[in-house]
């Protein structure tokens, strides 16, 4: 298993559990965006640069995932395309994304998508709290420990 980070918008708290779990796990993890991101020096942990433009770093994901691996992504659209691939995906906030939702998730993000596309204010994002990171590290350990 091989651990991708659409890294363009995970919080840093993310990244630091992720760092842990592959230097505990020895799995290889590998971080991808479209503007510099310090990382620790370690050879398991690697960072790939895309240029910037719109969906790259998805891009990149999508053509390096295998079937197996794991993707962690908001990124509807890409972690629709990581499963169609074989690939589980893991929201920020710890919500495993996978062929038994992932349809409605697709659906509900096209439907909001809509919505702002026709003026009405939809909202945003939600504030990352202390239980979103709590949620992610438990469904992470449940993942790894199924490997």
């Amino acid at each position: 298993m091989h651990i991708w980070v659409d890294a363009d918008a995970c919080p840093l708290p993310i990244r630091e559990i992720l760092f842990r779990a592959s230097r505990r796990t020895g799995l290889p993890l590998t971080f991808i965006a479209n503007h510099p991101l310090k990382m620790p020096a370690d050879s398991q942990i690697n960072f790939k640069q895309v240029t910037a433009g719109f969906d790259k770093a998805d891009d990149e994901i999508a053509s390096l995932v295998n079937q197996g691996d794991l993707v962690i992504s908001a990124d509807i659209p890409l972690a629709s395309t990581v499963i169609d691939l074989g690939a589980l995906c893991l929201t920020p906030r710890g919500e495993l994304l996978d062929k038994s939702n992932i349809a409605a998730r697709l659906s509900m993000r096209d439907f909001m998508d809509t919505l702002r596309s026709s003026g009405v204010e939809t909202g945003g994002h939600k504030t990352f709290h202390q239980r979103d990171r709590q949620q992610f590290a438990n469904q992470l350990d449940r993942i790894l420990a199924d490997k």
